[in-house]
C-alpha cells in the first residue's frame, strides 16, 4: 500500500464515525451528536478518502 492509500483509508474511515455522529448515532459521547454540519463534513472527507484509496496509482516515467 502506498501511503496515498493509507490516508485515504484512514480519513475515510474518520469521516465515517463524523458522519455517523451526525446522524445521531452514538459512539462515545461528543459535542458532534445529532449536529447536520457533522454530516456534511463527515460526508466529504470519507468521500475523499475514498477518492484517495481507490485511485489507480501512478505510473513512473523513465528518464531517457
Amino acid at each position: 500500500m502506498t501511503w496515498l492509500r493509507i490516508v485515504g483509508v484512514v480519513l475515510f474511515l474518520v469521516g465515517g464515525v463524523w458522519f455517523l455522529q451526525g446522524i445521531g448515532v452514538h459512539i462515545g459521547k461528543s459535542f458532534m451528536i445529532g449536529d447536520s454540519t457533522w454530516i456534511i463534513i463527515g460526508a466529504i472527507v470519507a468521500l475523499a478518502g475514498l477518492v484517495l484509496a481507490l485511485r489507480p496509482p501512478r505510473r513512473r516515467v523513465s528518464k531517457p
